[in-house]
């Protein structure tokens, strides 16, 4: 190149150097401005998770995964079985299984999952873990001794018929009456052995006759001192205070209700006709009441005693005279069974 063209063309040079430093610059600025925006923006594409899984969103089919989940490639929970129940909610993850039974069998369909099944190749029930009630008495086919026979708990699933509290296979009398009281075979009891069954005997603890309901009958002169120890029983004037001189009366009644224990006394009271007749029948109840206390008093059971004032209605003698009121003025005594 001639001295005359080199010259022309470092003018030209010096001309155009502030156009294009500005234009590279302005140039550079636009282009690195757009790569950072572009840098910026792709970079947080990028890094967005938003349920932790490990897959970005941009990529993640399942956004809203729980946290801890395992995850596929795309972001969704593994079913390893296939079965359409995802891992976390699989009781059975490696089994293939259903819904209704959270991700497990149930072979013997009968609404027990195999995996909480005690008994899987035999339906069964709930109450049992899945294993059966033939006989569907509450006790399960392996605690029943009797498995095809409604039974009781009690008898290990099997039955009593009579409800006697005597299973049927150690009862010699499986037909007994309902509420009937029976010994250890199951068959009606005579506790005192005197031949009358206890259900039918007054007197179940003591040996009887059967004239009398099963009870001892009483000797003949009970009665006599009964009576001999009524007419002993006296009070105060006008009161319903027991005399001393009664008192040997009243021990010699203790001493018959102990030697006859299953017989009861009823008590009568009785007055005169002197007085007001409310008067009369208070003051008669208040006498057998004491009488009553003081048998009660010396251990004879109040359940034993009846006691009952009558005033002056029931008189055995004549009101007119002294003699006949006297009689009037008594306590009776009765030994009776319920």
């Amino acid at each position: 190149m001639n001295q005359k063209k080199i010259t022309t063309f470092l003018l030209a040079l010096c001309l155009l150097t502030p156009y294009l430093t500005s234009f590279g610059q302005s140039g550079n600025t636009y282009f690195n401005a757009n790569k950072l925006a572009y840098s910026a923006g792709s970079g947080n594409m990028e890094a967005k998770d938003s349920d932790g899984d490990g897959v970005k969103d941009r990529k993640d089919e399942c956004p809203d995964t729980p946290s801890g989940v395992t995850v596929d490639s795309k972001g969704c929970p593994v079913d390893t079985d296939r079965d359409g129940v995802v891992d976390y909610l699989d009781k059975c993850p490696q089994i293939p299984g259903t819904t209704e039974m959270n991700g497990c069998q149930d072979k013997d369909k009968d609404g027990v999952a195999d995996n909480e099944d005690s008994c899987p190749e035999v339906p069964g029930i709930g109450r049992f873990k899945g294993c059966p009630d033939s006989d569907a008495d509450g006790v399960e086919d392996s605690k029943d001794k009797c498995p095809n026979q409604i039974g009781l708990d009690m008898f290990m699933g099997c039955p009593d018929t009579d409800g006697d509290g005597i299973e049927d296979s150690q009862d010699k009398c499986a037909d007994s009456p309902k509420g009937i009281k029976v010994d250890a075979t199951g068959c009606p009891s005579d506790t005192d052995g005197d031949g009358i069954l206890d259900s039918e005997d007054k007197c179940p603890s003591v040996s009887g006759d059967a004239t009398n309901s099963g009870c001892p009958i009483m000797k003949a002169d009970v009665k006599k001192r009964l009576q001999f120890a009524a007419r002993g029983i006296t009070f105060e004037t006008g009161k319903a205070t027991l005399t001393t001189t009664s008192y040997p009366m009243l021990d010699e009644v203790i001493s018959i209700l102990n030697e006859y224990e299953d017989y009861n006394l009823r008590m009568g009271g009785h007055t005169d006709a002197v007085g007001k007749d409310s008067t009369n029948l208070s003051l008669s109840q208040s006498r057998v009441d004491a009488v009553k206390a003081y048998l009660i008093g010396k251990g004879v059971s109040d359940s034993r005693i009846e006691a009952t004032g009558f005033g002056e209605t029931r008189s055995v003698g004549s009101n007119a005279t002294e003699i006949g009121r006297a009689k009037n003025r008594r306590v009776e005594l009765e030994l009776f069974l319920k």
